[in-house]
């Protein structure tokens, strides 16, 4: 069983995150990639990371936005040598997110990323329609409305 950590993630946590969970999907800054690739290596244990887009540019939300988008791929890769293997998005709430998903799906395929971490309980199925290879569907699961 591989364990998954979702939701925005403080650097004063990373440590207790690192020994528990095999993925993280909200990777999003180069300080949280610096703390992350220090307590890797000090714990000696490697996980992949999703890095977190706010596909939406919303100001609530967390996630890097499309124009930094590079140059976090790129130092999360080369300088903090961290295994992304994927991209991650919450679209805006109450618009149909298809052409988020779409959007987040051409910029995972432009990085050769083998998964696509998209879609909820509310919109799974057009995140599936859109290369998703994670969704979170917990309150589907739990009834949790």
């Amino acid at each position: 069983i591989k364990l998954h950590f979702i939701g925005r993630l403080q650097t004063n946590k990373v440590k207790d995150v690192i020994g528990l969970f095999d993925y993280i999907h909200s990777l999003d800054s180069i300080r949280l990639a610096d703390v992350l690739s220090f307590e890797e290596n000090k714990q000696k244990k490697k996980l992949k990371y999703f890095i977190q887009v706010n596909i939406g540019n919303e100001a609530q939300k967390g996630g890097v936005i499309n124009s930094e988008l590079s140059s976090l791929v790129h130092y999360c890769k080369f300088e903090a040598k961290l295994d992304i293997c994927g991209l991650m998005c919450m679209p805006p709430n109450n618009i149909n997110p298809d052409d988020f998903f779409k959007k987040t799906k051409e910029l995972n395929d432009n990085y050769s990323f083998d998964h696509l971490s998209m879609g909820m309980s509310n919109d799974y199925q057009s995140a599936i329609k859109y290369g998703a290879t994670f969704v979170r569907i917990g309150s589907a699961i739990f009834n949790n409305d």
